[in-house]
């Protein structure tokens, strides 16, 4: 199934240099405390990606890894700000290091540069200091090779480095199938993997679903005579890779020794208290007065949903880390929002729909986590009667806000012939060839694409994502990166989510529509409706079908994946069969 897709970004790299400086300028004004070091983790995060981005590009006109005056400056920017990270965490957020400016890198500096959004970052919240506290943990000494991959694992491997007081990491672009990958290194690049040192330390994110990444740079060493108890793995997690891992890679990780320091043992139960979720957000919600409760993974379900209601699927990995803190008297919601300025964006789009009371009320952010009052009353859209009218003017005055307020430019989502390939190649996988072959028989105006107004589309209109409160009318919740996650789709017309509204909620896109128009002076395109609905019932199949399978260890949790899939798959199979001249019907069954 075409499910996942990260959209290329492109930035001038002497502006983001400039964007850092500014940055460094404004830490040094800052006072002590969590706000200024989650400004530094933001500036950190800058440079890993700066750095990574010259490195990509000089990848790319070599065609390998290779050392370069330029590469070695891009670095020695990032350790300098993982040592200042490693100052503030260490101090409780007290001190600060001089900064500076960044120096000017040497050599041409090209045009631009794709730097790639840190997922770990963005998402699933990987702490920097993570590896901090890892490093920290070891028996490894500043003679240790220092290995970060790219991307996320170049600024990660700089801050191991900066704890074991060692030389800036070397970092790699391994490259290939996504399941065999391997390394492309100049003759003075794989001299300098290879030169003699006691231990070697390799840092990525990973493993993933083939550990390749990781096992390119452990076949390099080992091809050169190290011995496996001498590679030190800094993952971010202690689980083994996946099921397409390589013959070779498995039977050597057992031997491999590894160093994690988890989300719960750095921040939930840090030895130091300064270092504890729930006591970043004291200051929005009193001291904690119980324990926090994590509902992660889909463990929200049990506070909304009574003895014998149905739940609905969920893809526990996926989903952001989010707690229920008692404080106050009254319980708070904190959930992942995101590091960096990643974050940062996330935010601030939290704060507008909240200031305009079409999603709950927020208290603040401190340091990736949003805070806002846990709605005891509340219930999910698939739990409570609803007026379908009353629901449609409402829905859309939420797409309408969001149409007005949050527009993007071209290339900041799928283009209509990437739709149409996943459209096409989902449905082949999920209702066969026969289905396939019906479908294409119908390919979209390309002409559609001129027609596309692109904005930060919420992408998540099932029922149990709307809470209804007795009297206050309706929030959207999960309303924040969905138009920006890994998946292939990004930012759409706002057509993308009136279809949405139309499958999940049952509304008619048409009278949809027209309410959209009321609220922002411009029609819906009916010819785009047609074409997105196959594209969105296409990608959904997928995204289910996709998870119920990674999530077999689960059998409860993949049987309701399962039958969202199938739900989809009917409704695909009923709109390719309903054809209304070259257009597909917008209706649904």
């Amino acid at each position: 199934m075409l499910v996942h897709g990260d959209a290329p970004r492109r930035e001038d790299p002497v502006l983001s240099l400039s964007a850092l400086n500014g940055m460094l300028r404004a830490l040094a004004a800052q006072p002590p405390g969590l706000e200024r070091h989650a400004a530094l983790a933001t500036a950190f995060i800058a440079a890993g990606e700066l750095a990574q981005g010259l490195a990509d590009t000089e990848f790319a006109d070599l065609g390998q890894d290779a050392p370069s005056p330029q590469r070695d400056a891009a670095m020695a920017l990032v350790m300098r700000l993982a040592t200042a990270l490693r100052v503030s965490w260490d101090s409780g957020f007290l001190r600060l290091p001089p900064l500076g400016e960044c120096p000017p890198l040497p050599g041409v500096l090209p045009g631009s540069i794709a730097p790639k959004r840190a997922e770990g970052f963005a998402f699933y919240a990987l702490y920097p200091e993570a590896y901090l506290q890892a490093a920290a943990a070891t028996p490894l000494g500043a003679g240790t090779r220092v290995i970060g991959l790219r991307s996320i694992g170049l600024p990660l491997a700089a801050l191991v480095a900066t704890r074991l007081g060692a030389q800036p990491p070397l970092t790699l672009r391994p490259v290939g199938h996504p399941f065999r990958r391997g390394l492309a290194l100049s003759p003075a690049m794989a001299e300098a993997l290879s030169r003699s040192a006691p231990a070697y330390a390799i840092v990525d994110e990973g493993p993933g679903l083939s550990g390749s990444s990781l096992g390119a740079v452990a076949d390099h060493l080992e091809d050169h005579g190290v011995v496996p108890d001498r590679m030190h793995l800094f993952p971010s997690h202690q689980g083994s890779p996946g099921a397409q891992a390589s013959p070779r890679h498995l039977a050597r990780w057992p031997h491999l020794p590894r160093h994690v320091v988890d989300f719960d043992t750095l921040v939930l139960r840090g030895t130091n208290p300064v270092h504890r979720l729930a006591n970043w957000v004291a200051d929005l919600t009193g001291p904690p007065q119980a324990p926090l409760l994590d509902i992660s993974g889909g463990a929200w379900r049990r506070l909304r949903y009574g003895a014998g209601e149905a739940w609905p699927p969920a893809n526990p990995w996926q989903e952001r880390r989010k707690f229920l803190l008692t404080a106050g008297g009254r319980r708070w919601l904190l959930k992942f929002t995101g590091l960096g300025k990643e974050g940062s964006r996330k935010a601030a789009l939290a704060r507008e729909l909240s200031e305009t009371g079409l999603t709950p009320p927020l208290a603040g952010l401190r340091y990736g986590f949003l805070v806002e009052s846990w709605q005891e009353a509340a219930r999910g859209l698939d739990q409570a009667a609803h007026d379908p009218a009353a629901l449609a003017a409402w829905v859309a005055r939420y797409l309408g806000f969001r149409c007005r307020r949050f527009p993007t430019e071209a290339g900041s989502g799928a283009s209509v012939d990437m739709l149409w390939e996943m459209a096409c190649h989902n449905t082949a996988e999920g209702l066969g060839e026969d289905h396939a072959r019906a479908l294409r028989r119908h390919p979209p105006d390309l002409r559609l694409a001129r027609r596309i107004r692109r904005c930060a589309t919420d992408g998540r209109m099932q029922p149990w994502e709307w809470l209804s409160l007795p009297g206050q009318g309706l929030w959207k919740t999960d309303a924040l990166d969905h138009h920006a996650g890994h998946d292939l789709i990004g930012c759409q017309d706002i057509a993308w989510d009136v279809v949405g509204a139309a499958v999940e909620l049952g509304l008619a896109p048409e009278a949809l529509a027209t309410g959209l128009e009321a609220e922002t002076g411009q029609a819906i395109d009916p010819a785009l409706l047609g074409f997105y609905m196959p594209c969105y019932l296409a990608f959904q199949l997928g995204a289910h079908a996709m998870a119920a399978a990674s999530n077999a260890h689960l059998p409860d949790e993949a049987a309701r994946l399962q039958t969202a899939a199938a739900r989809y798959a009917a409704m695909l199979r009923n709109v390719i069969a309903t054809r209304d001249g070259s257009m597909w019907r917008v209706a649904l069954p």
